[in-house]
């Protein structure tokens, strides 16, 4: 197939701005951006419209009924189907708490799927982001407290042998015996970020110093910012190199946390996440995450004692919610798309409109920011 130009479009170019540009791309990859390119064998116009990189997730759980630690590869295409149909061109499944030997096989039936599958029509698998074991019990949220874990390398090391070297992400309490040792011995290869944590301030300021470099879903399952012992989250706004994952589905933060999280870390730092689970994009009823019954009512999900149990909401809903709560289009996009590739390192090869980059895009109408077309 011969390139493609993206014609008469705004794009979010660099992830800066928009501006009035034309976009060719050749075999997946952008060859060229200008004011009026004419030599494609095909166009795709985008009058009226804003084209975007593809949004990014690196803390997902599922959607459509599906979870991403069924085992099953069949559930993984239908969620990555899902996710495209959303704006999402790339994903990183949010592996649960779980004995060891189910990780195994859940990163095992990942990486494979990841490898193996190529239709389109998909949002690809960028990572696995461990969100369990390695967890405080007294901030599990929705995960089950029984099959938690003290963190341990060579643990890590089997599970990213096992994921074929799949593993960018990993969610630590700081406080635990061998958080530390985990961060600095494998911070190089992975990215380790603080959550689900009873840490005060100075666990966390060396669990960062030691190398860690992201928050999961700052504000949530972490102890609240005091003025004397500012927690995890004084200890992130002081280290310029962590990036924050922020959940804007309306119900885990409300939009004024949302704008204060945006004024203290800025949009250079700011990672939107959807935390979904696999009652997104389905009716109200009972479904299950991490092995436990989740009720869905509404915009939200939770356990049967009331506890949050991840979103109902997709990253394309987060972002528009992040817009609607009055942070500028700019930065929201920006926080979906570079800022999360940047998290985890791919940010060379996704997360722009760049030439080399690739060819992810996700165009939208311009008045409403309606979904249009995702390629």
């Amino acid at each position: 197939m011969g390139a493609t130009v993206l014609k008469n479009g705004l794009v979010f170019a660099d992830g800066e701005s928009f501006r009035r540009l034309d976009v060719k791309y050749e075999n997946g990859v952008i060859i060229a951006l200008g004011e009026d390119i004419t030599d494609g064998e095909s166009t795709v116009e985008c009058r009226d419209c804003l084209v975007l990189p593809g949004l990014v997730d690196v803390h997902m759980h599922g959607a459509c009924g599906k979870d991403v630690c069924s085992t099953d590869e069949s559930s993984l295409d239908r969620i990555a189907q899902y996710e495209f149909s959303r704006g999402v061109t790339l994903f990183c499944p949010a592996v649960m708490t779980f004995p060891p030997e189910k990780i195994s096989s859940i990163v095992g039936c990942i990486s494979r799927y990841a490898s193996e599958r190529r239709e389109r029509g998909r949002a690809q698998i960028a990572g696995i982001h461990l969100e369990g074991p390695f967890l405080n019990g007294k901030k599990c949220g929705a995960q089950k407290k029984e099959y938690i874990q003290l963190p341990d390398t060579d643990k890590i090391k089997k599970w990213q042998q096992e994921a074929r070297g799949m593993i960018k992400l990993i969610t630590i309490a700081p406080e635990l015996p061998g958080a530390l040792d985990c961060i600095r011995t494998l911070g190089d290869s992975i990215h380790f970020s603080l959550g689900h944590t009873c840490a005060d301030h100075t666990e966390a300021k060396a669990a960062l110093d030691a190398g860690a470099d992201h928050i999961t879903h700052i504000f949530n399952a972490m102890t609240p910012f005091h003025h004397r012992d500012t927690g995890v989250v004084g200890a992130a706004a002081d280290n310029e190199d962590c990036f924050v994952e922020l959940i804007c589905d309306g119900v885990h933060l409300s939009p004024t946390a949302v704008r204060t999280a945006f004024k203290i870390f800025g949009d250079r730092r700011i990672v939107l996440v959807s935390d979904s689970m696999e009652a997104a994009g389905m009716p109200d009823g009972e479904y299950f995450l991490g092995g436990q019954k989740v009720f869905k009512k509404g915009s939200s999900a939770r356990l049967e004692d009331g506890t949050l149990a991840g979103s109902v909401t997709d990253l394309y809903e987060c972002m528009i919610n992040a817009v609607k709560m009055g942070i500028p289009l700019e930065s929201a996009v920006r926080c979906a798309t570079l800022n999360p590739c940047r998290s985890i390192g791919i940010s060379e090869s996704f997360g722009s409109i760049s030439p080399g980059k690739g060819a992810h895009f996700l165009i939208l109408g311009k008045n409403d920011l309606s979904v249009k077309k995702v390629i």
